[in-house]
């Protein structure tokens, strides 16, 4: 592999900033590449092409990051990939990409999409998957539906979470204003069964597998989630690539792009072995709810192209109903914009 010099200002204040980060791991400490699967070197030399790629490894919609590794979807694509588990804010993450201090990343496009808004240099090449995202309410609360929390308390872990964001757009779709009908309260996400069970909100909404295990272990009412009606075929997590990466190395950002896809589908058709996988950034966690917790999504919906680039227009439009985007921001320029097409 080529020796980066640390030397140069740009990769000194990348490996600086990989330093504040929870924890970093090469791919060659969580796995080889699978039995007859070919390597394509990235270079003339037969070396690996080297990319960091930021994930979120408390979350199992990313479970393909890890599985890609594991099973050598990133070597084949003539990768090495080093994993950052980034824990800070969205324009954080999106900012540590679009300078250069990691080169692509996976999250929620309800979390991304306004930030991206602001002009990061940053393109979604990608969808990953749909589902993960729940609203619970206790079976004796009598919510059965989202048009039963019109003058009622819902939890939430942040007030610009994915989930409060989807509940709201589906909310103001149905004729109920998600600021004045209904009220929103903050809590850390481990404490939202806690404020439910203590009568402080009346349902609680949040993404797998926190949300997941909420309702198994206090048995309480799936109310609604985000694979419901219009929704049942729209991705949820993306992949975002550095811009100037694109742009000068295409086909490594295709390479990238290509084998999370290859994962994503892999994870589709065996998700008890990505759960297993993926455990082992999750200590203590069930690998059969994680199993079943995979089964619920959509990973083999991994919209590309034209298809993926109209579902950003549509979250777009949706996120301007709710005033999350501005409301004179023209959906279809902005989705162009921030999408990029790198496989084609």
């Amino acid at each position: 592999m080529n020796p980066i010099d640390d030397s140069a200002p740009a990769n000194r204040a990348r490996r600086a900033w990989l330093r504040k980060t929870a924890w970093t791991v090469g791919a060659a400490a969580i796995g080889g590449v699978s039995a007859g699967m070919p390597v394509r070197p990235a270079f003339a030399d037969g070396t690996l092409k080297p990319v960091t790629l930021s994930w979120n490894a408390g979350a199992i919609c990313t479970a393909p990051v890890p599985v890609a590794v594991k099973q050598g979807f990133f070597q084949r694509h003539g990768l090495q990939v080093e994993l950052v588990n980034f824990s800070g804010s969205t324009d954080q993450l999106l900012e540590a990409i679009a300078t250069g201090k990691s080169d692509a990343g996976v999250g929620m496009a309800l979390r991304w999409i306004k930030p991206l808004e602001q002009g990061f240099d940053v393109k979604l090449t990608a969808g990953i998957h749909g589902g993960c995202m729940r609203l619970l309410a206790t079976r004796a609360s009598g919510i059965v539906d989202l048009q039963g929390l019109k003058g009622r308390t819902v939890g939430v872990s942040d007030m610009a979470s994915p989930a409060k964001n989807f509940f709201a757009i589906t909310l103001k779709k149905l004729g109920i204003d998600p600021d004045n009908d209904v009220h929103w309260r903050q809590y850390p996400a481990t404490l939202l069964g806690e404020a439910l069970k203590k009568g402080e909100v009346h349902a609680i909404a949040d993404g797998d597998p926190t949300i997941w295990t909420l309702r198994e272990s206090d048995r309480l009412y799936e109310v609604s989630n985000n694979l419901c009606g219009d929704y049942q075929n729209r991705v949820c997590c993306v992949l975002g690539v550095r811009g100037s990466l694109i742009r000068k190395d295409r086909a490594t950002a295709q390479a990238l792009t290509q084998a999370l896809l290859d994962a994503t589908e892999w994870t589709a058709n065996h998700p008890a072995e990505a759960a297993a996988i993926f455990s082992a950034h999750t200590p203590g966690a069930d690998v059969g709810q994680l199993t079943a917790m995979l089964k619920s999504h959509t990973d083999h919906h991994h919209p590309t192209g034209d298809a993926f680039r109209k579902e950003i227009s549509l979250y777009a439009d949706d996120l301007k109903t709710v005033g999350v985007l501005n409301a004179g921001t023209n959906s279809d320029r902005f989705a162009t914009r921030v999408f990029s097409d790198v496989l084609a």
